[in-house]
């Protein structure tokens, strides 16, 4: 079974674990060891980044 891609890079994130909190989690247990509402908040905060950046190119 090939692992499919995900839309959010690895580095993301890490990055927003470590804002949200949880990283510790993910170091010690991998990402399937997250609860649904971190997965969800992560989820909820890349769109918000993805949203300020598309603003910020119609912006210029």
């Amino acid at each position: 079974m090939g692992r499919r891609k995900g839309v959010m890079s690895d580095q993301l994130k890490v990055e927003l674990a470590k804002e949200l909190g949880f990283y510790d989690v993910v170091q010690e247990e991998g990402w399937g060891g997250i609860k649904a509402r971190d997965a969800g908040n992560m989820v909820k905060r890349a769109i918000e980044i993805a949203e300020q950046q598309l603003a910020n190119r119609q912006n210029q």
